[in-house]
């Protein structure tokens, strides 16, 4: 495709590189715009209407272009438009998105440390884990466990923690002492006749193995999603997290648990911790902390990992970490009015009722051949396209069979994300029926374009 010098495609190739984007491709292809954001919907440059059913990245949980967000943020700059959290600085808002986090977790924890994204949030917990260790003298723990295709970030240290080889190739990672175990995906990796607790118990004992084959005195901590996003929405089996914290305490590992997509009633409940009963010695949250109006992230410590922390920067005359922007005040204002209006809407209730529409939105596609399994909690789902329905075969990379699917809903004015053979669905909270009907039937047509594409070849 040829673009018109100086209009606006031109001058984003010109100047953009974008992330997880084929940059060969681009050039030809240029950016899909978007000129617009209003409630679900978002509007290109030539006023075409999608609805957005992940929320942007997963994030922008209360919609677009929310004006009592915007009003916050003008108020705030107004105030204070920018300060620091060094040396003893602080300031009303990042206090007040402190304890307002602290009140809300899913498990008595301690204090806050604020960041600029979920990457950051998760290499920083890493920081903290090392930090811990070396404090209660047991430096040997260092290694750290999560799971193959989970996603954690995309800092040096993150994306060695996420276990997807596409975003390791060429950039000289992981790094030495991430080590990555089975990711729980029941209905692609159950052999056959298993259950879920028995499929459960196996890869539990698959990290046990690991970690004793490592050395449980070099092991760290271990880090997982309670729902795997950036994997398509894979939904644990039943019993995993209870059999998978069973193996963790034996061998005195810390816990991480990555609630960056599934915190503030994505789940169902407020967070997927709760969802799944698992307690954390370390939360990270992001993306609807600010429903993605300004970036903004937070680390969550419990006492035990505090305690250490003070007893370590005291010995060596500092806590010697921070970002610039880390709690930023207006950031942190925008937060605490998303939090206050989470609370007002009665987000955890909202996620469980437009859920069960989603549920029922989704159904017709459990029937469509090219579609081997739905999975789905709370307001998020996470669909699974195969080649043979009755095996569950899947199709050939050559095909890219997630990518056409997610084209084809594009088409029909529907956005949702792709990865490989799994599509996923996390729709703003404040999505209505309507919509989500809309989102249902716009999908199956999409799938209906692409089997009569591949029929017809």
């Amino acid at each position: 495709m040829t673009h018109r010098a100086n209009s606006i495609a031109a001058r984003d190739i010109a100047s953009v590189i974008h992330p997880q984007t084929n940059l060969q491709h681009h050039r030809t292809a240029g950016p899909e715009m978007t000129q617009r954001g209003d409630g679900v919907c978002i509007y290109d440059d030539e006023g075409r209407e999608y609805i957005d059913a992940t929320s942007g990245l997963w994030c922008a949980s209360l919609g677009f272009a929310t004006k009592r967000l915007a009003k916050v943020a003008y108020d705030q700059m107004c105030e204070l438009s920018y300060y620091h959290l060094y040396r003893h600085r602080s300031h009303e808002p990042a206090i007040e998105l402190a304890e307002r986090l602290l009140a809300i977790a899913p498990v008595p924890m301690s204090k806050v440390l604020f960041q600029c994204s979920g990457s950051e949030a998760n290499d920083v917990a890493i920081k903290l884990v090392w930090y811990y260790h070396n404090a209660i003298g047991k430096p040997e723990k260092r290694k750290i466990i999560s799971r193959h295709m989970g996603y954690h970030g995309s800092t040096v240290a993150s994306v060695s923690l996420s276990g997807k080889p596409d975003m390791h190739a060429d950039f000289n990672l992981p790094l030495d002492g991430f080590l990555h175990t089975e990711w729980p995906h029941f209905y692609r990796h159950s052999k056959p006749g298993e259950s879920e607790i028995e499929y459960s118990s196996r890869l539990a004992q698959r990290l046990e193995s690991l970690i004793i084959s490592e050395g449980p005195e070099t092991i760290a901590a271990f880090f997982a999603e309670p729902v795997m996003g950036a994997a398509g929405g894979v939904v644990p089996p039943e019993g995993y997290f209870e059999k998978v914290q069973s193996v963790l305490r034996k061998y005195d590992i810390l816990f991480v648990v990555d609630e960056v997509v599934c915190g503030y009633g994505r789940t169902g409940r407020m967070w997927g911790s709760e969802t799944y009963n698992i307690r954390p010695d370390i939360l990270t949250t992001a993306k609807a902390l600010s429903a993605a109006a300004l970036p903004i992230s937070a680390v969550m410590v419990n006492d035990k990992i505090y305690q250490a922390m003070l007893d370590e920067s005291d010995k060596l005359g500092s806590f010697a970490h921070g970002f610039t922007y880390a709690g930023h005040p207006v950031s942190a204002a925008v937060a605490v009015e998303t939090l206050k209006i989470y609370e007002e809407i009665d987000v955890v209730k909202l996620a469980q009722e437009n859920g069960e529409i989603l549920s029922q939105a989704l159904m017709p596609a459990k029937d469509h051949p090219l579609v081997g399994d739905v999975s789905q909690v709370g307001l998020l789902a996470g669909i699974e396209l195969v080649c043979d329905k009755a095996t569950g075969k899947l199709f050939g990379p050559e095909v890219g069979i997630g990518a056409r699917v997610v084209a084809a809903s594009q088409r029909h004015g529907l956005i949702h994300r792709g990865m490989g053979d799994r599509v996923a669905f996390a729709p703003p909270f404040i999505i209505n029926e309507a919509e989500i009907q809309s989102i249902g039937k716009r999908f199956i047509q999409a799938l209906d374009d692409v089997w009569a594409e591949i029929r017809s070849h």
